[in-house]
C-alpha cells in the first residue's frame, strides 16, 4: 500500500458523558469483545496500510495501555509499525494539542520520515469496515488533492445535523463543507476519513499551523476548497460513529444482528487485543436468549437481547433485557435491569431495579455500587 496511516484518538467527548470520564472514546468497549479503535487499526493493517501513527491526548491511559503490542494488528514488520503520539512539553512547543491539526503538526516528523505518497487519515471512534484501497484508487483517478470519504444518511435514524455536512458537484467534487448545522441543507456526512497527498499535507499544516489555525477540517482542509481538489467519495456500508450515548448504546446492540455481524465479523477480521478468560458458565437457572456473552461471565439470571461484556455475574432470579453489561460487573439477586448500560466494575446489590428507554438508556458510571 502506497499510504501511510493516522488514526486521531485524541477527542474528549462531553456527548459519551459519564462513560467517557476516565476513557477516550476511542477506548470504548463495543461488542463484547472490541474497543473501537479496533475498527480503524484493522481496516488500516486490511489494506496493507503497514505504518500508523495513533495521536491520543484525552484519558490516553486505557487506550495506551490497549495498543502497547503492535501484534495483533500485524504492525511489527520492520518497514512498517505501530506509532503512539501523545502531547510533551518541549523547547518548541508547550501545548497541549489546540486541534486536529495541530495534533498532526506537533509530529510532523513522522510525515517526513515516510516515503509513501499518501496520508489515510481516519477518527479512533467509528464503528465500520473499509478497504482504503478503494479509496486511495478514487484519489488517483480523480487527480484530487483530498477526498473525504461520505455516507448518505437518508433514509437512516441518524441526525444529520450531528454530523459535518457536504455538498458536491455533478463530479463529485467539494464546495461546501458545514460542520454540525442546525438547519442541516443535505445529508451526505463526512466519515472523518480522508486521503492526502503527504507532500500537501505537510505543506499546508507548515503554512497554516503558525497562523493560529489549528482544525483540519474547518482551517486545513475546507480553507483550500478554492484552490484544491476535493473530491467526495461515498462508502455504502454500515458506519456508525460514536457521537452519543445513544449511537453508542445502538453500536453495541447492532451486534446482535445477524448482517451486521456478518458484515464485520467475517474475513478480513477485525482484530484486538486478547484475554484469556475461561468460556462463559451458565448454571442451571441460567436462561439466555438473543444476546451476545463474553468470557469468564457466570450467569444464574435471565439475560435477553443484551450485550456482556466478560467477567460479569449475573445473580438467580436477575432479569437483563436490552442493556449493555461491561467488564467485572455484578447484578445481584431479583434485579431487574433494561433499556441500561452498566460501565465496569458496577455493583447492583439484590433487587434493585435500573429502567431507562431506547432514546435514553440509563447509565451507571465505572465503579458505582447501587
Amino acid at each position: 500500500m502506497k499510504a501511510i496511516g493516522i488514526i486521531l484518538a485524541g477527542g474528549n467527548s462531553d456527548r459519551l458523558g459519564d462513560l467517557c470520564k476516565e476513557r477516550a472514546v476511542a477506548a470504548m468497549p463495543i461488542g463484547g469483545s472490541y474497543r473501537a479503535i479496533d475498527f480503524s487499526l484493522s481496516n488500516m493493517t486490511n489494506s496493507g496500510i503497514n505504518k500508523v501513527a495513533v495521536i491520543t491526548q484525552y484519558n490516553l491511559r486505557s487506550l495506551q495501555d490497549h495498543i502497547s503490542a503492535s501484534k495483533w494488528w500485524d504492525f511489527g514488520s520492520k518497514k512498517g509499525g505501530l506509532f503512539v503520539f501523545s502531547p510533551y512539553p518541549s523547547g518548541q512547543d508547550q501545548n497541549w494539542y489546540r486541534g486536529t491539526a495541530d495534533a498532526i503538526y506537533q509530529n510532523i516528523s513522522y510525515l517526513k520520515k515516510s516515503n509513501e505518497p499518501y496520508v489515510v487519515i481516519a477518527s479512533g471512534d467509528g464503528i465500520y469496515k473499509m478497504d482504503f484501497n478503494d479509496i486511495v484508487n478514487y484519489h488517483e483517478e480523480k487527480g484530487a488533492d483530498i477526498t473525504i470519504a461520505y455516507k448518505d444518511l437518508k433514509g437512516t435514524s441518524k441526525e444529520p445535523k450531528r454530523y459535518g455536512i457536504i455538498a458536491m458537484n455533478d463530479d463529485g467534487r467539494i464546495v461546501e463543507f458545514e460542520e454540525k448545522p442546525e438547519n442541516p441543507k443535505g445529508t451526505t456526512a463526512s466519515m472523518g476519513i480522508y486521503v492526502m497527498r503527504r507532500d500537501v499535507l505537510i505543506d499546508m499544516l507548515e503554512k497554516k499551523i503558525p497562523e493560529g489555525k489549528y482544525n483540519l477540517v474547518q482551517d486545513i482542509i475546507m480553507a483550500g476548497k478554492d484552490t484544491l481538489k476535493i473530491y467526495g467519495f461515498e462508502y455504502k456500508h454500515y458506519w456508525v460513529t460514536l457521537n452519543s450515548t445513544k449511537a453508542y448504546f445502538d453500536a453495541n446492540m447492532k451486534f446482535l444482528d445477524k448482517d451486521t455481524r456478518k458484515l464485520l465479523l467475517t474475513e478480513p477480521y477485525i482484530y484486538t487485543k486478547p484475554k484469556d478468560d475461561p468460556p462463559v458458565k451458565y448454571n442451571v437457572s441460567a436462561n439466555v436468549k438473543h444476546s451476545l456473552i463474553s468470557g469468564g461471565t457466570i450467569i444464574d439470571g435471565t439475560i435477553v437481547d443484551s450485550v456482556v461484556f466478560r467477567k460479569v455475574k449475573v445473580s438467580e432470579g436477575a432479569v437483563v433485557k436490552n442493556s449493555i453489561v461491561l467488564e467485572s460487573t455484578h447484578i445481584g439477586k431479583d434485579c431487574v435491569i433494561e433499556y441500561a448500560i452498566l460501565d465496569k466494575e458496577v455493583q447492583i446489590s439484590d433487587g434493585k431495579v435500573i429502567k431507562g428507554t431506547p432514546e435514553e438508556p440509563a447509565v451507571i458510571s465505572k465503579g458505582s455500587i447501587i
